[in-house]
């Protein structure tokens, strides 16, 4: 370890992909952390400085300078430090990058002075591996001197026999990162950047009296591509089951699956008594995502016979919510928006209430069929029922999941 990186509170970033690059934007940003220790695992380019230019630049975002501060701010370059520890600086932030080891097991972040480590690969998201697996894992880090591991990914156990282990918790900042227990919990799952969306879109309204009463839930993610997908037409490989994957990503609307409910289960336990559908529709965009939430409540009526869930109401709950205890992560807008307007956008979600809309139809039970449930009624009744619909855009790299992902790293490291 380098002289400079002594004594300084450092975070490990292991992968330089989309989510470790604009990690690292991020905390260039914040500066929670005095630096980070980035492990590549293999030589970039022919020199340093293509490390750095490919940290600098970004089709999506732009050049990190402009992103930082705008057209017209003060252009600072990164200097390097150490050309043989692969020793950079950035306005006093210190990078040090590893190019050797690509299992987690052969990282030594003991000698790096790195605590907590977020395993951007997308490669070890499997809890119950033990640190010795051949094919690595993230209890690897753990063995090579992390004290927590956070996976920018939702765990996929392989082994479906095998439950979570009891020292790993998958949490999204802002809904359920107060369970962390420093003393029990090495492993964290931040999820998925739709899970990250979806979570704060239900939390207003399962807390809320009216809308708490949830009969059926359902979604669909408009979502941006990513690097799981072709840019042409590939040959699927042995045991693909989703062939429309290696369709060409910039020329398909692809139907596709996610993860996102079952993980909703997990950082909000309540919706398992609901049931969720959801699935996704990739399109040929960088980032920036959309989330069409269905809900269908047991609702009621006013004294004027009128549905008490309406468009009013929803919108009313998402906005107290953005200003009270999701302030900074839930953002409502009454704006007609498009996608580009939330790139780079520091929001889990943002609810755009012009397009919410509701419908409450009523469904007929006989009086007869009430006295089967024990319901002596003696006329036919009317149960209103009312059905929403709510869109909420997340920008899948940058704004919403990473954003979450950096606070709830800040986060645990304040608490260890």
């Amino acid at each position: 370890m380098s002289m400079q990186l002594e004594n300084k509170n450092l975070i490990g970033i292991n992968s330089i992909g989309r989510i470790g690059k604009l990690l690292l934007w991020n905390q260039l940003i914040e500066k929670h952390f005095d630096g980070a220790v980035i492990n590549v695992g293999r030589t970039v380019g022919q020199k340093l400085e293509d490390v750095i230019q490919s940290i600098e630049t970004d089709t999506t975002y732009g050049s990190l300078y402009h992103f930082l501060f705008g057209h017209q701010g003060k252009k600072k370059c990164f200097e390097v430090l150490d050309y043989e520890n692969a020793l950079i600086s950035f306005d006093g932030f210190l990078i040090k990058f590893l190019m050797n080891e690509r299992n987690p097991l052969h990282i030594n972040w003991k000698k790096e002075n790195v605590h907590i480590v977020v395993d951007c690969t997308g490669q070890f998201t499997d809890p119950t591996l033990k640190a010795d697996n051949s094919k690595g894992s993230l209890r690897g880090h753990l063995e090579g001197g992390a004290e927590k591991v956070i996976l920018s990914a939702p765990f996929k156990i392989k082994d479906k026999t095998l439950k979570t282990p009891d020292d790993c918790i998958m949490m999204v900042y802002g809904i359920n990162h107060l369970s962390y227990n420093p003393a029990i919990h090495q492993i964290i799952s931040a999820a998925s950047c739709t899970t990250t969306c979806l979570s704060h879109m239900m939390k207003p309204l399962l807390e809320h009296e009216e809308t708490s009463k949830i009969l059926t839930a359902s979604m669909s993610t408009i979502h941006a591509a990513t690097n799981t997908q072709s840019v042409l037409d590939t040959t699927p490989k042995a045991g693909t089951n989703d062939l429309r994957k290696n369709r060409s990503v910039f020329n398909n609307v692809i139907i596709s699956t996610t993860g996102a409910a079952k993980a909703l289960e997990v950082v909000i336990p309540e919706i398992q008594s609901i049931g969720f559908m959801a699935d996704s529709v990739r399109i040929p965009t960088n980032s920036v995502s959309l989330i069409i939430l269905n809900l269908t409540f047991s609702s009621g009526l006013n004294s004027n016979g009128e549905p008490v869930i309406n468009k009013k109401l929803i919108n009313t709950i998402y906005k107290q919510a953005s200003e009270g205890s999701q302030k900074d992560l839930l953002h409502f807008s009454d704006n007609q928006n498009t996608s580009v307007d939330f790139l780079g956008f520091k929001a889990a979600a943002v609810i755009e209430g012009y397009e919410t809309h509701t419908r409450t139809g009523f469904l007929p039970l006989k009086a007869e069929v009430l006295k089967q449930f024990d319901i002596h009624h003696t006329k036919d009744i009317n149960l209103p029922v009312t059905h929403a619909k709510i869109f909420g855009w997340y920008d899948n790299e940058f704004g919403s999941y990473v954003n979450c992902l950096s606070r709830l790293a800040v986060y645990i490291d304040k608490k260890c």
